[in-house]
């Protein structure tokens, strides 16, 4: 039996507050804390917080899927492995593998590792899935009307869910990153501060991006922040934007972009670039 438990009102509040700092494939009254889980070192398990925040009760059935980023930091299924692509779920096993929640209740998923013998060197990565299953009772009938009159009923359940990484490192070296073709592109929509992240070593990277601008003549102002980007392994490159807000003068001065660690894990500075504006 895996037993849930109820939040007090401030933790509720709490993770209402947090949920809509999650990215949006992970809101709709589905929480998860911590966001990733990295085995390093002897480390054998690891636990997920699978929370529903929801008004209403709600199953969540949880399975491993394997994912590939794309340059622009989108994931796609990935069936097989590629070229120095590794996936980590045939050494991951997690319980449990469905549940039912009230509102305002959590449980814990519980992963578990075991690394095979002669294990090669490197990182691995596959994906814990959780998705929220349509409610049957309360479905949506969507009512259209042809040309013959006829009414035709649709029914949609649509399946919300979201995916976090689970990653496994095993005997690597590390990774450094660097930042580069930086560029202010102006549309009608505003401004956007683009530019490359570069990723090389045998392990992914993740951490916190931010933009600030110093006019000349002036002090620093932080413009535009961006937490937990990550570029996987074997990916050597992710092209990113951040947008710029309205009503700064971005003109003689000087752009600054820097990439940190996560503040949990020392916030250190990993690479940073600047960009002069005429």
């Amino acid at each position: 039996m895996h037993a849930t438990f109820t939040f007090p009102r401030a933790a509720r509040l709490l993770a209402a507050t947090l949920m809509a700092m999650l990215p949006l494939q992970a809101m709709a009254g589905l929480m998860l804390n911590p966001t990733r889980v990295v085995f390093t070192k002897n480390q054998r398990a690891a636990q997920v917080e699978l929370i529903n925040s929801d008004s209403t009760p709600a199953t969540y059935r949880i399975s491993l899927v394997n994912r590939r980023m794309t340059e622009s930091g989108e994931f796609t299924n990935a069936d097989t492995a590629g070229p120095d692509e590794r996936f980590a779920d045939a050494m991951l096993s997690f319980s449990p593998r469905q549940v039912t929640l009230q509102p305002g209740t959590a449980q814990v998923v519980r992963v578990m590792l075991r690394k095979p013998e002669a294990l090669a060197a490197g990182e691995y990565r596959s994906h814990l899935h959780f998705e929220k299953l349509a409610d049957r009772s309360s479905a949506t009938s969507v009512e259209q009307q042809g040309a013959n009159a006829q009414q035709i009923g649709v029914v949609l359940n649509s399946l919300i869910g979201a995916s976090i990484p689970v990653i496994v490192r095993h005997q690597t070296e590390g990774a450094s990153v660097t930042l580069g073709a930086l560029a202010l592109q102006k549309s009608g929509q505003g401004a956007q501060l683009v530019f490359q992240i570069a990723r090389s070593g045998d392990s992914s990277v993740y951490g916190d991006i931010s933009a600030a601008f110093t006019p000349q003549g002036g002090a620093e102002q932080v413009l535009a922040r961006a937490a937990g980007i990550a570029i996987y392994t074997p990916n050597p490159m992710r092209k990113a934007s951040l947008a710029m807000p309205a009503g700064v003068n971005l003109a003689r001065g000087t752009v600054h972009l820097r990439f940190r660690e996560r503040a949990e894990a020392g916030g250190a500075l990993l690479a940073e670039a600047t960009l002069a504006l005429p």
